[in-house]
């Protein structure tokens, strides 16, 4: 899958956007796709990992953080993704932790969780949807 390239500087939660606030279990970097681990922690979310908890992800990191350091993460509404998206298309988890790919980029065998729909070349608008459900 061609995952997004996102310059962590430039990712940034929109207006009339909503979050949590937690604590990181993992490495993360702002832009990355977060699930809620068993211990309440935020990890690394994965559309082919074994685990069904790991493909539903709950939002994207706003910042970097290190495990056990506090994190904010976008749980839907607008954000500037610090990439390059196309509007109209929809994005979803990738195969790669963390990762966000085109909706073109799935193959059978993922399950895809929707991270939302590109409303311009920058701004993804995020609502999240996983059935957990394998193409």
């Amino acid at each position: 899958m061609t995952a997004l390239v996102i310059t962590a500087a430039n990712v940034a939660a929109g207006a009339n956007s909503t979050r949590d606030n937690g604590t990181a279990g993992a490495a993360i970097t702002a832009g990355q796709v977060v699930y809620k681990a068993a211990d309440n922690t935020y990890k690394l979310a994965d559309t082919n990992d074994a685990s069904a908890i790991v493909r539903k992800p709950k939002g994207i990191a706003l910042h970097a953080a290190a495990p056990g350091q506090p994190l904010a993460v976008h749980t839907s509404g607008p954000i500037t993704i610090g990439a390059a998206v196309t509007a109209g298309v929809a994005y979803y988890l990738g195969g790669a932790p963390g990762s966000i790919v085109p909706v073109a980029d799935l193959t059978t065998g993922d399950h895809p969780a929707l991270i939302g729909l590109a409303s311009s070349a920058t701004v993804i608008n995020v609502d999240i949807q996983a059935p957990d459900a394998a193409l």
